[in-house]
């Protein structure tokens, strides 16, 4: 059985809790990484989009981050610019009255075509572009509170049916005046970990004077139906009672109808492992509904295959399918629910009638159990020793195969195998009962490093690559329907001055790698890039998009907060900011164009040339160097000379590599000094951090097929 990952993450939070408060000790001096760009908050988190036809709508918003510096260009000194996924959302910076561009403030226009939704926000700066921040548009009127509202006395007015934007007080709460009629019926509902807050709302409801009537410390949504004609508060804070720039969140109270359902819940993030959600081409409405029938209910009677939506809902429901199906024929079984963001964890049972025995009740045979779709990639299982990716590309969703051994009749049961311990009416699910399709769903993610001295940080990473620099993606394919064979990986419209090598996705195996390098010097650029997967099944040609995952926050002690990552909206990578790589490895050859593939016969040896370019001064006088890409993953690690790398000898007997084009990779960590680039007008300060880097370098080798022997 699989915790839910929000059920996982309210454990962790108390784990984190009683751990940071029974250990105490400075942060380690030495960074886990190079200074990264990365766009922190952005206030206010959101905006009202304007009704179609008219003019767009512009507002003031904040910023704050890390390494958000501006940059010399032309002999000027730039302006970081603030960027967003739709080009219906511009920015431009705020002015002062003498007309000189103000620091972190900048006027947003939003057009009318905007799409209501989350999109991404980042910034372009001196080193390149950053981390994203969730952006909200809505189709709501909007406020932004700025005062602290920690009374009565001093409570923020709202009306339902408008967001507030605003940002929690620590040790207080905030507090909101409603003015209800008697019956009316309303829904408040607080957006905090949707868009990325550190908030862990707990609402109030509370009367005229702020003596408490209902509070919810669960979820984020409070139902209430007034008793009389009065003023009411609203009470907001963290679980913790934390507050700050960092725990912003949108707050609306929704005027529901009785015994209408709730309102849909304000756009939120995705989290990582709704990527292989939907399948492709699945129509946005299912075929059928399921019906509620009691605990009794004999089961609904199908024909497969099946596209329904059902709910889990009320309380321990269990629904029932019953089908005819004959022996020999094979089904695809996947549900869709906690990927589309239910609070849930599916579970399915097959089961095949048998006869009824001396006059009785036909009994039931178990065919096939589901729960659970496991990680491509297993995540990290802790927070000190390294030993996975701080991302979970798993779900509690179900995907499976039923071979039908025996004809007759079956019935199918799904249930939620927390539903006894809830009664949510938004626990809904897709249940599909499918011929084989095979196919797949990628996801990647910057490659983390393998500390010396263990590892407990989860750090948000642009792909703002400096020259001569390599960032390489990790990337985790689902395979679905028995797809087996391998997956090509491809990175599409670079900016100039950026190559990228796919590492294959060997057949039956779900991990590759995709590396972006940046040439020693490159122009200032950046651009939206596409990053695809390629395969077939059988005559059938399949391309799927690779969607990239990061880090909401970066966290650099796991064992203080708990790593939030969800999925981007795009893929942006920039090259060229003002620091090049402290170190390039790359393959030397005389007469041989930089990155061009290295010649080697079948069955032969291959000898590769290295050379360790060295910009910073580093640490250490060797490096332990692994070996990564299908086939050559196969040779042992081995030890770099950091004063006179030689050159790395490889059997391709031994690894049985085929004549044809390949691609590996070596990596490593590496510890480095690093001396930041001085601001515009200002002296270097030099050095000034000493940084854990990762250093890889992609290989292109073209092995010919070994001479015939001549016949005797």
């Amino acid at each position: 059985m699989r915790i839910p990952l929000h059920t996982r993450a309210r454990l962790a939070v108390v784990a984190a809790a009683l751990v940071s408060a029974s250990a105490a000790g400075p942060a380690a001096a030495q960074s886990v990484c190079l200074p990264l760009p990365r766009l922190l908050t952005l206030s206010p988190p959101g905006a009202q989009r304007p009704p179609a036809g008219a003019e767009p709508v512009t507002l003031e918003v904040t910023v704050s981050g890390e390494a958000l510096d501006a940059w010399e260009e032309g002999g000027q000194p730039a302006t970081p610019r603030l960027l967003f996924s739709h080009p219906g959302i511009t920015a431009e910076p705020a002015r002062t009255a003498e007309g000189a561009a103000e620091k972190d403030r900048y006027v947003i226009t939003v057009r009318a075509d905007v799409p209501a939704g989350i999109h991404d926000a980042r910034m372009l700066t001196a080193l390149g572009v950053s981390t994203p921040r969730a952006f909200t548009v809505g189709d709501r009127p909007e406020a932004t509170r700025t005062a602290p509202a920690t009374s009565v006395a001093d409570a923020f007015p709202v009306v339902p049916g408008m967001v507030v934007n605003a940002q929690a007080v620590a040790q207080a709460a905030d507090h909101y005046r409603l003015e209800l009629r008697r019956g009316q019926r309303i829904v408040v509902e607080c957006a905090a970990r949707g868009i990325e807050s550190k908030l862990r709302p707990v609402l109030i409801l509370a009367d005229a004077t702020g003596a408490d009537l209902v509070a919810e410390r669960r979820g984020g949504v409070l139902e209430f139906t007034a008793p009389d004609d009065a003023a009411y508060v609203v009470k907001v804070h963290d679980l913790s009672f934390l507050g700050g720039p960092e725990y912003f969140y949108r707050l609306v109270v929704h005027d529901v109808a009785e015994g209408a359902q709730a309102p849909a819940r304000q756009a939120a993030v995705e989290p990582v492992l709704a990527f292989s959600w939907p399948p492709p081409g699945l129509p946005e409405r299912a075929d059928a509904e399921e019906t509620e029938g009691g605990p009794d209910d004999p089961g609904r009677p199908v024909t497969l295959p099946l596209d329904v939506a059902g709910r889990f809902f009320p309380a321990a429901d269990v629904d029932t399918f019953t089908f005819e199906a004959e022996a020999g024929e094979v089904w695809w079984i996947e549900v869709g629910s906690e990927r589309a963001g239910a609070p849930t964890n599916p579970a399915v049972v097959v089961q095949r009638a048998l006869p009824a025995a001396d006059g009785g009740a036909p009994g039931w045979e178990d065919v096939l159990e589901l729960a659970d779709i496991a990680a491509p990639i297993r995540p990290s299982t802790n927070h000190y020793a390294y030993d996975g990716p701080p991302y979970e590309s798993g779900s509690a969703d179900c995907l499976g195969r039923l071979e039908i051994k025996t004809s007759g009749t079956h019935r199918l049961r799904i249930r939620d195998l927390f539903g006894g311990t809830r009664d949510e009416p938004t626990a809904t699910y897709r249940l599909l009962v499918r011929r084989a399709a095979p196919d797949f769903a990628l996801v990647c993610w910057p490659l983390h490093m393998e500390l010396r001295n263990g590892d407990r940080a989860a750090l948000s990473k642009p792909l703002a690559l400096r020259a001569g620099g390599t960032v390489s993606l990790e990337v985790a394919a689902l395979r679905r329907d028995g797809f087996d064979g391998p997956i090509e990986l491809e990175a599409r419209g670079l900016p100039e001055g950026v190559t990228a090598t796919g590492l294959r996705i060997p057949a039956g195996q779900s991990r590759g790698q995709i590396l972006l390098t940046a040439a020693d010097a490159p122009a200032r650029g950046m651009a939206a890039v596409t990053l695809v997967g390629r395969g077939a099944a059988g005559d059938t040609a399949i391309e799927r998009p690779c969607r990239l995952a990061g880090q909401c926050w970066p966290v650099r002690d796991g064992w203080s907060e708990i790593p939030f990552p969800r999925l981007l909206a795009d893929v942006v990578v920039s090259v060229g900011g003002v620091e090049g790589a402290p170190l390039t490895l790359r393959t030397t050859g005389a007469g041989r164009a930089a990155g061009a593939a290295l010649e080697a016969v079948e069955g032969g040896a291959l000898e590769v040339p290295l050379e360790l370019v060295k910009r910073e001064e580093v640490q250490g006088g060797t490096f332990q160097m692994r070996v990564v890409g299908p086939g050559f993953d196969q040779a042992p690690g081995f030890e770099l000379d950091v004063a006179a790398p030689k050159p790395l000898a490889l059997d391709l007997a031994t690894l049985k590599i085929p004549p044809g084009d390949h691609a590996f990779a070596l990596v490593a960590s590496a510890v480095t000094k690093h001396a930041p680039a001085p601001a515009p007008g200002q002296a270097a300060a030099g050095v000034t951090d000493i940084a854990e880097i990762l250093i890889s370098t992609p290989i292109h080798v073209r092995v010919a097929p070994a001479p015939k022997e001549p016949a005797p």
